[in-house]
């Protein structure tokens, strides 16, 4: 199989991961919930990983790095945890369902009321129209640090800059950049970042995390055990402990943990150079395909490896099946849980076919895919 669904989940993971989370499969008990050594182990796993997951992002407080299942988790106990009745929240058309549906539950239950910024054909927002939808109530700024449908990837520092410029909460979904595309918090005035670690990060699935930058109080998504302050009715308000109730993923952050070190010691320029090679070796292998459809602007140099198409008025679900029963391509069709962006680039009855590209794909898988995209072209 030729797999070319990275921006869902990264399938290949470094040796190292896998040896990591094999390893305390069979070592760590339970963080904070005992002093033998199986325990104490685990509460090390995970001190170690917040300390590199802070320096990856450069988060100021270690202690403000929470550990979540994935970056849908994350972002919820951001937007919850951060918007009261009456607030008023810009966010863009490129986002995902993850910040969508807790920015719609909040409207619905809690009174918040909303912008979304549109975008042009090519899927890019105009900042200046971010600035201009500031009220006296506006509360955050919380948008994708690049769209899972185009590739195409936010300014994250330009909005940061708006968003202290107006003592507005900035909260940064970086689901399909973390690992891949340098993020730095402090720079970029990012007051909450969210990301999962098992795309470009390359660890398992159901980590991820919120990283909180300065003095920000987030309320409690979910209350329960926390193996400290147990007598208490109330949830600790300490963080990380007051984000973290539940027993947490310790075999899963041992991989990421294994993962942070992959970033670093292969280097994420590296990384994304590679990447953006092999979706610009694929995308100019189509682009001249008649009747092909490509979305996204590729012209810019700073974006995801996804190259995102439809061939004619094929259905996407056809051609991805048509890929993977006769070619052996793994893809995505279909809505990929982005429905504002859909309909803004008229996707929205069709979808689309996402190609998106990983660290351990290859030229020649790429060539082969551009190839099988040339065949179904020629042949419907």
């Amino acid at each position: 199989m030729i797999y070319l669904d990275n921006a869902a989940t990264s399938l290949r993971k470094p040796d190292s991961v896998v040896k990591a989370v094999t390893e305390a499969l069979t070592s760590l008990g339970n963080a904070s919930r005992g002093a033998h050594d199986s325990c104490m182990n685990t509460n090390r796993v995970i001190y170690n990983a917040r300390g590199k997951t802070a320096a990856l992002f450069n988060c100021s407080k270690e202690n403000q790095v929470i550990f979540t299942n994935n970056s849908t988790e994350a972002l919820n106990i951001a937007i919850s945890g951060t918007l009261d009745p009456g607030d008023h929240v810009i966010t863009t058309e490129l986002e995902h369902n993850s910040v969508l549906r807790p920015l719609y539950r909040a409207e619905k239950e809690r009174g918040v009321t909303l912008s979304i910024l549109r975008s042009d054909k090519k899927g890019c927002i105009d900042y200046t129209d971010l600035e201009k939808e500031i009220r006296p109530e506006t509360k955050a700024i919380v948008c994708t640090h690049a769209s899972n449908l185009t590739g195409n990837v936010i300014d994250i520092k330009r909005i940061g800059e708006i968003a202290s410029r107006h003592n507005l909460l900035f909260i940064v979904d970086a689901s399909q950049t973390a690992g891949s595309i340098p993020i730095n918090m402090r720079e970029s005035g990012i007051s909450l970042l969210c990301f999962t670690g098992h795309k470009s990060m390359l660890g398992p699935q159901g980590t991820g995390g919120l990283l909180i930058e300065g003095d920000i109080d987030v309320r409690p998504f979910k209350t329960g055990g926390t193996g400290v302050q147990s007598y208490r009715k109330e949830q600790p308000m300490e963080y990380p402990t007051r984000l973290e109730a539940g027993t947490l993923n310790g075999h899963g952050i041992a991989g990421l943990s294994a993962a942070i070190d992959f970033l670093n010691d292969t280097g994420i320029d590296k990384i994304h150079k590679h990447e953006i090679h092999l979706a610009d070796t694929f995308y100019d292998r189509i682009k001249e395909i008649p009747d092909l459809k490509i979305y996204g602007d590729m012209s810019d140099r700073v974006r995801c490896p996804i190259v995102t198409i439809n061939i004619g008025d094929m259905d996407s679900g056809i051609v991805a099946d048509e890929l993977s029963y006769n070619y052996g391509i793994a893809v995505r069709a279909g809505a990929h849980c982005a429905p504002l962006m859909h309909k803004a680039l008229g996707t929205d009855t069709q979808g689309a076919v996402r190609f998106s590209f990983g660290y351990f794909n290859t030229v020649e898988e790429c060539e082969k895919a551009a190839e099988a995209v040339k065949e179904i072209a020629e042949r419907r």
